[in-house]
């Protein structure tokens, strides 16, 4: 098993008796049925339609977890609690409380969800996992490179400060990987995000890619979204 320390992603903790109903009514995927036992991906959208965040959706004992790029992770935390308003919410940037770990070439038998002893382990893949705890005894063998470059063929999109606002969801192929439920009620951007689903109007996809080039950068015609060892994810005309 090879297991690599991850430093790009933050983590935001949203707890509170009104947690579920306030995310599900803020991100592109169905929160409201997410079982304890099950991770989601989804995105925050702006008015516009455009992502300002990409998460995976972890449900915790006293709420969820979000994962996302750290370096956005104190604003989103700032423009997210914005919208908190009445609702029985806390919202907090816990990105330097966790240690976060990328495991693959792992085979755990377990649900996709598994909290022991504070420590969550999350099935993001075939055989590839995400480890999140206060602290995490198994030291690294691997490195954050050898984790992104996983990502990146897996087709997992990452939104960070180079490429926020920047893509509708399907631009990433957020709905191909289940981010987004076109069944769910309203959440910011949804008209734009489906008007693009089902008027055909996403003219721009997100492909694998080989060359040098680094996150929000333009490349062969497109915006880089990912890059890892001269592997690329790439939103770029279709």
């Amino acid at each position: 098993m090879q297991r690599a320390r991850l430093g790009r992603y933050g983590l935001l903790s949203v707890t509170g008796e009104d947690a579920r109903a306030f995310l599900h009514a803020q991100l592109t995927n169905d929160v409201q049925g997410l079982a304890p036992d099950r991770a989601a991906l989804a995105g925050w959208c702006s008015a516009q339609g455009r992502l300002l965040a990409s998460f995976l959706v972890i449900p915790a004992p006293q709420g969820f977890l979000l994962q996302l790029a750290r370096d956005i992770a104190p604003a989103v935390a700032k423009r997210l609690g914005m919208f908190v308003l009445r609702s029985k919410v806390k919202l907090a940037d816990e990105s330097a409380a966790w240690v976060q770990d990328g495991l693959w070439d792992a085979d755990f038998q377990q649900p996709e969800v598994v909290w022991k002893d504070g420590v969550v382990t999350v099935r993001v893949g075939e055989r590839r996992y995400i480890q999140l705890g206060p602290a995490i005894s198994e030291q690294p063998n691997a490195t954050e490179e050898d984790w992104i470059l996983r990502e990146i063929r897996a087709g997992r999109p990452f939104i960070s400060s180079a490429t926020q606002d920047k893509f509708v969801p399907q631009m990433v192929n957020l709905e191909k990987l289940g981010g987004v439920d076109f069944q769910k009620g309203c959440y910011p951007g949804q008209e734009i995000v489906a008007r693009a689903q089902y008027r055909g109007q996403v003219k721009r996809r997100m492909v694998q890619m080989q060359g040098a080039a680094q996150p929000g950068e333009e490349f062969n015609g497109g915006t880089v979204v990912d890059a890892a060892r001269g592997e690329l994810l790439v939103v770029a005309p279709v």
